[in-house]
């Protein structure tokens, strides 16, 4: 995508999803935008309209002059403007058969079909938000829990920018101290103070790593919990799941083995989704090739998820452990499952174990606390700047690595000139997370690609 040359293009989209709904919106930024929706717009001369205004008429086709909706437009001049350029907004009838038509009679009338994520990306280039910001649009269109909303909104919001702007800034200002020694180099004076200095990527490096720290909890609330189930046949596997979701959504039954594939669900707990997998049960040997294949699965499950519930069946005599688990005991909950049977209980008794009854729904909003727990703590501060994007927390690796070598560099004595050279370096690793220096056009590709058309 030549993003300079595009930028002189007015384009238009469908902004609304795919699908029959009672109002439907295509979307014009450009340049020609006003001149193109006028062209097929019959109501009020939208060129002599002030910005932010919303006007009835009708759309009709430019070729033959049909008319094919009745339809609300809504004007915005830019900069003041989502694009920060001149955007027209018609809001028609939701059919698809009628936007698709509307659509056709901008692009007959002058615009160009937007590419993905276009109209955002016209937003980053003029200014109207930096890349950590245009990030997060995506990713509060993709929220599907509270957390995800919450910590998407933060960021579009400006507060994880605000808090890497203080950072650069502060950066910034030793940096020119830095450079103006090297123009005072024959006189061998020091214009930054040292002890300064050091205080100042000390400071630094606290920030940096408590970002680089909340990035697990970020890939958490970005990406979900992955919560495997594990356990014996006929532990109570899928009655369990059903419990878990409220729902009957696994086959139950008395019959071991019921469960020969892995059945996932999501469950929201406290505004955080966590994804259910529940799996075929474990035993030694079968004999049953699929009921192989699942147990296979099983073990995959378990070692990808991030927390696995271990279920066991109080009632069963055989008390042999699952010995591939124990290297993943520090993200095992065991759960004790079938505990309003009156058998004898005592071989399971454990101060860190959940005792449950799948069947009964006891237990079971004790164990989901658990599970919010031991994913995420007590509570989420999503007012704090949290890192969910993945080139985000390798930008800010790369800076840490900077200022490490800044910070060896002082304890042997470097010349400004040589300290300089990593300053720098921190600085562009820095203004590559908010696109404060030229990002390349692959990953801006890459970013904006993920958006849908019409955003």
């Amino acid at each position: 995508m030549n993003m300079l040359s595009d930028l002189q293009d007015t384009i238009a989209a469908i902004a609304t999803p795919p699908g029959i709904g009672a109002i439907g919106v295509i979307r014009l930024s450009g340049a020609d935008a006003i001149i193109i929706a006028e062209k097929i717009f019959k109501g009020r001369k939208l060129s002599g309209q002030p910005t932010h205004t919303v006007h009835f008429g009708h759309i009709f086709s430019p070729g033959d002059g049909v008319i094919v909706d009745e339809v609300v437009v809504t004007l915005f001049r830019g900069p003041k403007s989502y694009t920060g350029e001149d955007v027209i907004e018609i809001s028609g009838h939701g059919s698809p058969y009628i936007l698709q038509k509307i659509l056709e009679a901008a692009i007959a009338a002058g615009a160009r079909l937007a590419k993905a994520g276009e109209y955002t990306q016209r937003a980053f280039l003029n200014g109207k938000m930096d890349l950590t910001q245009a990030e997060a649009v995506a990713d509060l269109i993709a929220a599907d829990s509270q957390a995800q909303q919450q910590a998407a909104l933060q960021q579009l919001r400006g507060g994880f920018s605000g808090d890497l702007a203080k950072l650069r800034d502060q950066l910034i200002n030793f940096a020119a101290l830095i450079e103006l020694e090297l123009d005072f180099s024959d006189e061998d004076v020091e214009f930054a103070d040292r002890k300064q200095f050091r205080d100042l990527i000390s400071n630094l490096k606290s920030q940096i790593s408590t970002l680089l720290n909340s990035f697990r909890l970020g890939n958490v609330i970005k990406n979900g919990v992955s919560v495997a189930i594990i356990g014996k046949p006929n532990a109570g596997k899928s009655t369990l799941l059903n419990a878990l979701l409220n729902e009957e959504r696994a086959i139950v039954s008395e019959i071991a083995g019921t469960t020969r594939d892995t059945i996932e669900e999501t469950l929201n707990i406290n505004g955080v989704l966590f994804r259910l997998i529940d799996t075929a049960g474990i035993r030694e040997h079968t004999a049953d090739k699929i009921e192989s294949i699942g147990i296979e699965r099983s073990r995959q499950n378990a070692e990808k998820a991030h927390i696995i519930l271990h279920l066991v069946d109080v009632t069963d005599p055989d008390t042999s452990p699952i010995r591939w688990l124990e290297p993943f005991a520090g993200k095992t909950v065991e759960v004790l499952n079938k505990t309003d049977r009156g058998e004898n209980q005592s071989q399971w008794l454990s101060a860190s174990a959940i005792a449950i009854s799948a069947k009964k729904n006891t237990g079971i909003e004790t164990l989901k606390h658990r599970m919010y727990e031991l994913a995420i703590g007590d509570t989420i501060k999503t007012e704090n700047s949290i890192v969910t994007n993945a080139r985000h927390y390798n930008a800010l690796l790369k800076m840490m690595d900077s200022l490490e070598a800044i910070d060896t560099g002082m304890n042997a004595g470097l010349t400004g000139d040589l300290l300089s050279i990593d300053i720098r370096r921190a600085l562009h690793y820095l203004g590559e997370i908010t696109g404060q220096v030229e990002v390349d056009r692959d990953i801006l590709g890459t970013i904006f690609g993920k958006f849908c058309i019409g955003k």
